[in-house]
């Protein structure tokens, strides 16, 4: 697969707010299409998944809590169209403040928090080496734990992923590209991860 290393960029965007539900991804990305509708023609936008503390079903969101999107170079600066937005994400109001670009930096090590895919993880994860095989990005995995998001009718399935000794191209590469389905919602989007020990 043929892929600019600088086709994406991570556009971030401070945000407040006191917090939101447990399972907000796809919430959230409903109330950025209403505010920007251009969000949902490109399929390759990710949403990266908040840093917020965990407490009942609730994720609370810090002070200096960011909301990041992962858009295609050409788009990042039609993101700003979100800044000052008010968002009511199942009845927890959230509003965007400044937001800025952030480029891609190579990590060895990726994580997914959710990778769409089969609910079998033998079958995921011969679907994991596929891709990665028409990527062209050569990895170690380890498949997390299941999980899934409900859009109305629709249930996305799968588990998350760690990958890790990746060499810098491979790293961007992945980024960029994400892997598998529903990248909107979060599903596919890969992040730096540290400690490969502490996967749930």
């Amino acid at each position: 697969m043929t892929l600019s290393l600088a086709s994406m960029t991570d556009m971030m965007f401070d945000l407040a707010g006191d917090s939101l539900p447990a399972d907000y991804h796809v919430a959230l990305w409903h109330e950025l299409v209403r505010i920007e509708p251009a969000l949902a023609h490109d399929g390759r936008i990710g949403l990266l998944p908040l840093r917020t503390a965990e407490t009942g079903e609730l994720h609370l969101l810090p002070k200096r809590a960011k909301l990041t999107l992962r858009v295609p170079h050409e788009q990042a600066q039609a993101t700003l169209a979100l800044v000052g937005a008010r968002l009511n994400v199942s009845g927890h109001p959230i509003t965007l403040g400044a937001g800025k670009s952030r480029p891609l930096q190579s990590y060895p090590t990726l994580h997914a928090h959710l990778v769409a895919g089969d609910t079998d993880e033998v079958v995921f994860m011969q679907q994991v080496v596929a891709e990665l095989a028409e990527l062209g990005v050569q990895a170690q995995s380890i498949c997390g734990r299941p999980g899934r998001l409900c859009d109305g009718g629709r249930t996305i399935a799968g588990f998350s992923l760690v990958l890790h000794d990746l060499k810098p191209e491979a790293s961007l590469r992945l980024q960029c590209a994400g892997m598998g389905k529903a990248r909107h919602y979060g599903c596919g989007v890969f992040v730096p991860y540290k400690a490969i020990s502490s996967l749930e």
